[in-house]
C-alpha cells in the first residue's frame, strides 16, 4: 500500500489515502484495507476508537475517526490514543473540523458559488445509493455542502466540465457525490451517481480528492494539512485548468 504520512505526533497522524483502498472491511470482501496497514505499521492502535457491527460481525477500526469512500483519495485523520480519538470525534460532531474537497464535475455553473441544503435518504430504486431531495426514502438526515467553482472549461471533445471546491458541513455517506448529482453536475467517473456518463478527463475512478483538513489537537492548537494530488488529478489540472 502506497500510503504517505502528511502529519504525525504522539496523539494522531494524517495520511494521504490512495484511491482504490477501503478504509475498513465491509464484512463482504476480503481485499486489503487501511485497517490492515494500520495494524501492521501501528500495532499500538489496536483497541483505539470504536468497533463497528456489520452483519452480525464486530469489525475493529483501530484509530479510525472518519472515513473516505474507496475511490476517494486524500486527507484522513487517525487517532493514536483514545483521548485523541474522543477529542476528534467531538470535533466532528460539533462541526469544528473543516474539510475541503476538490472534484471534477460534468457541466458548467451559472453562479460561482452556492450552498446545497438538501437532506439525504435512501434511493427508492437502488439499495446501494443515497438520494437528496424529492424521492428520498426512509430516515432523512440533514446534509449541507458549500461549493465554489475554481475553473470551467471544455475538453477536446467540446464537453463542458468544471473543477469545484466542496466544503461539507455535515458528514453523510456519499454526501458530496449525492449533492453534485442533485445539482445535475455529477462527479466525473462516478459510475454510481453519474451512471449515464462515461469516464472522462483521464479518470477511471471518482474524481474526488480530500484536499485539506483543519482540526485541533488536544492542546487546542489548530492544524491545516494538505494532501498532494494523485497523478490523475495532476494530469487533468495541468491539461485543462491552468491554476
Amino acid at each position: 500500500m502506497n500510503i504517505s504520512i502528511l502529519h504525525e505526533t504522539d496523539e494522531l497522524l494524517v495520511i494521504n489515502k490512495p484511491s482504490g483502498l477501503m478504509v475498513h472491511s465491509d464484512g463482504k470482501t476480503k481485499k486489503p484495507t487501511l485497517t490492515d496497514w494500520i495494524l501492521e505499521h501501528y500495532p499500538s492502535l489496536k483497541g483505539v476508537g470504536e468497533p463497528m457491527l456489520i452483519e452480525g460481525e464486530t469489525l475493529d477500526r483501530p484509530g479510525i475517526v472518519h472515513r473516505l469512500d474507496e475511490e476517494t483519495s486524500g486527507c484522513l485523520i487517525l487517532a493514536k490514543t483514545q483521548e485523541s480519538f474522543l477529542s476528534l470525534k467531538s470535533q466532528f460532531q460539533n462541526r469544528i473540523i473543516k474539510k475541503q474537497y476538490h472534484a471534477f464535475v460534468w457541466g458548467h455553473f451559472k453562479e460561482s458559488a452556492g450552498i446545497v441544503d438538501a437532506s439525504i435518504g435512501r434511493n427508492k430504486n437502488d439499495f446501494r445509493k443515497w438520494h437528496a431531495g424529492r424521492g428520498a426514502r426512509g430516515e432523512l438526515r440533514d446534509a449541507v455542502t458549500h461549493w465554489q467553482v475554481k475553473e470551467m472549461f471544455f475538453d477536446e471533445n467540446e464537453e463542458k466540465f468544471s473543477l469545484v471546491y466542496l466544503f461539507p458541513l455535515t458528514g453523510r455517506t456519499h454526501q458530496l457525490r449525492v449533492h453534485m448529482q442533485y445539482l445535475q453536475r455529477p462527479i466525473v467517473a462516478d459510475r454510481l451517481y453519474g451512471e449515464s456518463k462515461p469516464d472522462a478527463l483521464g479518470f477511471t475512478r471518482v474524481a474526488l480528492h480530500a484536499r485539506t483538513v483543519t482540526f485541533q489537537d488536544i492542546s487546542g492548537k489548530t492544524h491545516t494539512i494538505t494532501a498532494p494530488y494523485e497523478a490523475d488529478f495532476d494530469t487533468a489540472i495541468a491539461k485543462y485548468s491552468p491554476l
